[in-house]
This record gives C-alpha cells, sequence and structure tokens, in this order.
C-alpha cells in the first residue's frame, strides 16, 4: 500500500511538472505573444514571463523590432515608355501585434508584395529623368502610401529606399550623348561670352584711343617695343613712325647692352 502512494505521489509530481513546464512561457522584450483561448484573441502578453493553459490557450510570438527585406527586381515601364529595372529596399515595423495576426494571414509576405506592386504603380507614373534626378521624392512618396496600405495590419513603414536604377545599354549610350552634347554647348556658351566681354572691352579701348590720340601712338610704340624683342623678326612701318621706331630700337639695344 505503501508503494502504491509513493508511485501516485511520484506520478503526480511529474504530472504537475509537466503541467507547469507548459504553462510557463518566456517571450524578450523584443517580442510580444498574442494570445487566443478557445480560438478567441484574449490579448498580447510580454514582455518576461507569462502562464498560459495548455491544451485551451495557443499564441503566436511577434517581432516587434525593425524588419528589412529587399524588394525583388522589378521591370518597370516608365511614363516615357523606357524600361528599366529597379531595385528597392524596404524598412518597417509592427507596432500592434494583435492586428499583424488577425488582420493578415502572413504580414510578412503581405508586406512584400505590397511593396513590388506599389513600386511598380509610382514608377510607371514617372518620366525617366525623374526617376533618376528625384530618388528621394519619390521613396518618400513609396513610404506614404506603404504606411497607409498596411496600417490596418498593425504595420509602420519607416522608409523606402531606391538602392538601384539599371537602364538598358541602349538607352545608357543615348545619356552619354546627351550629356556630352550637353557639356559642348556649355562650352561655346563660355567661349561666346568671352568673345563678347573681349569685343566690349575693345569697344571700350577704341573709344578712349580716338578721343586721345596720344595714348594711340604710346600702345603703338609698346607693340612695336614687344616686337623688337624677337631677333628674327622685320618691322615694317609707315615712314612717318621711321624715327620713332629707330629711337626705339636704340633704346632697347642700348638695355640689351648694358644688362649683357
Amino acid at each position: 500500500m505503501a508503494e502504491v502512494e509513493i508511485l501516485a505521489g511520484i506520478l503526480a509530481v511529474i504530472i504537475i511538472l509537466s503541467f507547469l513546464r507548459s504553462s510557463i512561457r518566456i517571450v524578450k522584450e523584443y517580442e510580444r505573444a498574442v494570445m487566443f483561448r478557445l480560438g478567441r484573441l484574449i490579448g498580447s502578453k510580454g514582455p518576461g514571463l507569462f502562464f498560459r493553459i495548455p491544451v485551451i490557450d495557443v499564441f503566436r510570438v511577434v517581432d516587434l523590432r525593425v524588419i528589412t527585406f529587399d524588394v525583388a527586381k522589378q521591370r518597370v515601364i516608365t511614363r516615357d515608355n523606357v524600361s528599366v529595372d529597379v531595385d528597392a529596399v524596404v524598412y518597417y515595423r509592427v507596432f500592434d501585434p494583435q492586428k499583424a495576426v488577425v488582420s493578415v494571414e502572413n504580414y510578412i509576405l503581405a508586406t512584400n508584395l505590397l511593396a513590388q506592386t506599389t513600386l511598380r504603380d509610382v514608377l510607371g507614373q514617372v518620366e525617366l529623368d525623374e526617376l533618376l534626378s528625384k530618388r528621394e521624392e519619390l521613396s518618400k512618396r513609396l513610404t506614404e502610401i506603404l504606411d497607409a496600405a498596411t496600417d490596418s495590419w498593425g504595420i509602420k513603414v519607416q522608409a523606402v529606399a531606391i538602392k538601384d536604377v539599371t537602364l538598358p545599354e541602349v538607352m545608357q549610350r543615348a545619356i552619354a550623348k546627351q550629356a556630352e552634347a550637353e557639356r559642348e554647348r556649355r562650352a561655346r556658351i563660355i567661349v561666346a561670352d568671352g568673345e563678347y566681354q573681349a569685343a566690349s572691352k575693345m569697344a571700350e579701348a577704341a573709344t578712349m584711343y580716338e578721343k586721345t590720340t596720344t595714348a594711340m601712338r604710346l600702345r603703338e610704340l609698346q607693340t612695336l617695343a614687344e616686337i623688337a624683342r624677337e631677333k628674327n623678326l622685320i618691322v615694317v612701318t609707315t615712314t612717318g613712325a621711321q624715327v620713332d621706331l629707330g629711337t626705339l630700337i636704340g633704346l632697347i639695344k642700348g638695355e640689351r647692352a648694358k644688362s649683357e
């Protein structure tokens, strides 16, 4: 009789320990356990230690940390009928674990597929130049659209980043030609602007020389002096300027002899 009581006690202890083992659960700080009792939602538990009734209570653990996933490369046709491949990254987190479990079957897959569809729809409404130059604005628009669509799922989309836009080889060559033509246009404008400024200054100088003939003569003598520095040149001037030119050349030769 005593042995039977001992066996019964041991069996009772084993049953109690098994019950406690299946009843006590622990979730981490960044997790929540969404509880269902006989199929009905009774709330979320955690973080830390919580109890559940075996068989009657069922729970699902939801991660509240920011989740990052790459949107598969999407083939997008822009508004100006250019086919491009676009890569993007989505950052989101679960702010309401109960909605994430009850409102959608698989919130991770649903968010991923919705991001792909939204990416194609939004980028298909813009032209290629806008897609290449306004990535930040397009990323903000994608974030707002995704965040509004996933709000009923208990999901907060924090950011959508467009990583890369791959253009066809033909379009790359066309863009390179366009850039080259733009640089050439700017270069011609700069040269023309320089010619215009030079012509303006020459016109001002001509007006000043016209008012003061002595200044014109001094400028002529200065030019002749610069030419005379080259020994292999022959300078031909008008008859009236021979005396002045001879004097000028003599002065230059005298300065050279002193320096030597």
